[in-house]
């Protein structure tokens, strides 16, 4: 892997392409991301670059006169973690991961990586969060059918037959039932980088991308290209 990038989901809108084809785009907010660490396979047993994305505040505990400590900023940077970015002379950050880039050596720490790293046409993974749904039933979870509404019938809504009773006399794992739903880490492949914005750091990724708005993405180049 040779390109990867944090980027933040602003939305989706839609644009032209030459031909006039209304083309679907969701539009993220790639980088700029800061290199913060590199490893290397003598110090850590493997290649990688660590980058941080998105500046947070360090976290603030004052003292009064009796000398007990009062948290201002509970959720602040650490000062390990505020020691670490201090030593690659950057500062702080919210988000910290890392890429196993082919060409790791190449990087140092401080330098960024941006959006201009993909070009127009290039192909990616997406992965992020996706929206959480909460419990919810079988229908909606898992496409399942529902009975009848009309005629007395009063089975709409439920799930229906587990499995057979005296043999095996037990429900199959796997066996789609109500429960929670989302929440969980998605990665949509092969998707098409259609533009590229440089100067304000986006991509406009062709369909839909997991997460809700303002959620992380990580970008990478696609494992598997379609023929």
């Amino acid at each position: 892997m040779k390109k990867g990038i944090l980027a933040t989901k602003v939305g989706m809108t839609q644009i032209f392409n030459e031909d006039g084809t209304l083309i679907p785009v969701t539009v993220l907010q790639a980088g700029p991301c800061v290199v913060t660490q590199i490893k290397t396979v003598e110090n850590d047993g493997y290649s990688a670059v660590q980058v941080g994305f998105v500046d947070k505040k360090d976290r603030i505990i004052n003292k009064d006169a009796t000398g007990k400590k009062e948290v201002i900023n509970r959720h602040g940077v650490t000062k390990a973690m505020k020691g670490h970015f201090e030593k690659a002379g950057v500062s702080s950050k919210r988000y910290v991961r890392e890429f196993k880039f082919d060409n790791a050596e190449e990087y140092a720490p401080g330098s960024e990586i941006k959006a201009d790293i993909f070009a127009a046409g290039d192909k990616i993974d997406a992965s992020a969060i996706s929206k959480g749904k909460g419990f919810q039933g079988a229908i909606k979870r898992f496409g399942q059918h529902r009975g009848p509404m009309t005629h007395g019938s009063k089975f709409h809504r439920h799930q229906g037959s587990n499995g057979a009773c005296s043999s095996p006399s037990r429900v199959f794992k796997g066996k789609g039932m109500p429960g929670h739903m989302g929440c969980v880490k998605v990665t949509v492949q092969n998707l098409e980088v259609v533009r590229v914005d440089a100067e304000k750091n986006l991509l406009l990724v062709k369909g839909a991308v997991p997460g809700p708005r303002k959620a992380l993405v990580t970008i990478k180049e696609t494992v598997k290209v379609e023929a």
